[in-house]
């Protein structure tokens, strides 16, 4: 499978691809609207960063305690009934009068429900493609995402001067029944991929066997920490450039809509390992700029240059699928959404509370080294080889040994 024609002759691959966009566009539109509501309330960098992007703080509990369930439900039904509470409680920020600590509350709700959502999809497209097909399929996945961003900043950007922010929380969550009826009735039913109930224990114990590799471990956190940091950076567009963050927004999003495109279906095998680090700091090192206090030109050029970087994530979670048993694989990828979503939010809350006492500018740069510092910390267990003979812990005290991920890359294709 090495062509995007081949990708959509796929049985299900088009219904999930169209699915994903729906959800992205309407959670852009919304997460635009709550940070100009909170913003506008409030004239706090902070909780406008914390708005946006701190629901994910929920994905936690969801990863240490639910997240059994990724593996565990129909899939059909849960991308189906996961839409439909999204737009419930889309539509509940909506109120009027809704206090700001409410909006917290249901924020928090939604970032639960959510920690579910990034395992059941991405288990999913593992099942609908052949493994020679998932690093295709996640980066068009990816691509859907840059491109709907880039769409529901805009859209979002013209529904809060048109409307306003609680009028585009309305028109946000209309989006969510139609998503869960193209899984409803695009999708095949099947059956779950592991056998038994969910529950807390099993989501613990599969944490645990997965956390036990140490080559995992570094993939886990080159996947969440350097990638947190800078969505922190993105967390203050608004206070940056309030009369322009939607255009920041969306030039973050075509950024990362390039590098997915050229990674996932331009660039050779040979050369990912080669470029894997150097993606990795070019995700941080434009916003070392912002000590300058860039005007709007240079800013959106560093942020688009910035966000080319992403795409270091798809070559990150092609070797975590190389490393993972199929078993657990919902379960591993899950893990990788919850633990970037948190990590995105520890981000945001950092780089808002920076900001409070300082100024986004600077917050912006600060975070920007941060996540230096970390890849370049990181690169050690990450360069090309180790993990070889990975012994993984399987359920009653067995192991099995896995190859070097530069071996299993290249058969196993994979990004978020």
């Amino acid at each position: 499978m090495r062509t995007y024609g081949d990708l959509f002759r796929a049985p299900e691959f088009t219904p999930l691809f169209a699915t994903s966009a729906v959800q992205t566009v309407a959670s852009t539109v919304s997460g635009l609207a709550l940070g100009t509501l909170v913003y506008a309330a409030t004239d706090s960098a902070f909780l406008s960063a914390v708005s946006m992007f701190g629901p994910s703080f929920a994905q936690v509990i969801g990863a240490t305690a639910l997240l059994s369930a990724a593996d565990r439900l129909p899939p059909r039904a849960a991308l189906t009934g996961l839409a439909m509470a999204f737009g419930l409680g889309t539509a509940a920020l909506a109120i009027p009068g809704l206090p700001v600590w409410a909006f917290f509350v249901v924020l928090l709700g939604l970032g639960l429900v959510a920690s579910l959502g990034g395992g059941v999809r991405l288990g999913l497209l593992n099942e609908i493609l052949p493994q020679q097909g998932y690093l295709l399929g996640r980066s068009v996945l990816n691509m859907s995402v840059g491109i709907m961003q880039i769409c529901g900043f805009a859209l979002g950007g013209l529904l809060v001067n048109a409307l306003s922010p609680r009028g585009t929380l309305l028109a946000a969550a209309v989006l969510y029944p139609a998503a869960a009826m193209i899984a409803r009735f695009g999708l095949i039913r099947r059956p779950a991929r592991a056998s038994g109930r969910p529950s807390v224990a099993i989501t613990w114990r599969n944490n645990v066997r997965l956390w036990s590799s140490a080559p995992r471990r570094y993939v886990y956190l080159a996947l969440w920490v350097p990638n947190g940091l800078i969505v922190g950076c993105e967390a203050l567009f608004v206070p940056y450039a309030p009369e322009h963050a939607g255009l920041l927004f969306a030039l973050a999003a075509f950024g990362m809509l390039t590098g997915d495109t050229l990674v996932g279906r331009f660039v050779p095998d040979r050369w990912r390992e080669r470029l894997a680090a150097p993606l990795r700091l070019l995700l941080a090192a434009p916003y070392l700029l912002f000590i300058l206090q860039p005007a709007l030109p240079l800013a959106a050029v560093a942020v688009t240059l910035a966000s080319v970087g992403y795409a270091a994530s798809l070559l990150l979670q092609e070797r975590l699928v190389a490393l993972t048993p199929a078993d657990v694989r919902g379960q591993a990828l899950g893990l990788h959404s919850s633990g970037t979503m948190t990590m995105q939010s520890v981000g945001a809350a950092l780089a808002g509370a920076i900001a409070q006492y300082t100024s986004p500018a600077l917050a912006m740069s600060v975070m920007a080294v941060a996540s230096v510092a970390v890849t370049v910390a990181l690169a050690p267990g990450l360069r090309p080889g180790r993990g070889q003979d990975d012994e993984i812990p399987e359920p009653g005290g067995a192991a099995v040994a896995r190859s070097r991920p530069a071996n299993a890359v290249t058969s196993a294709r994979r990004r978020g």
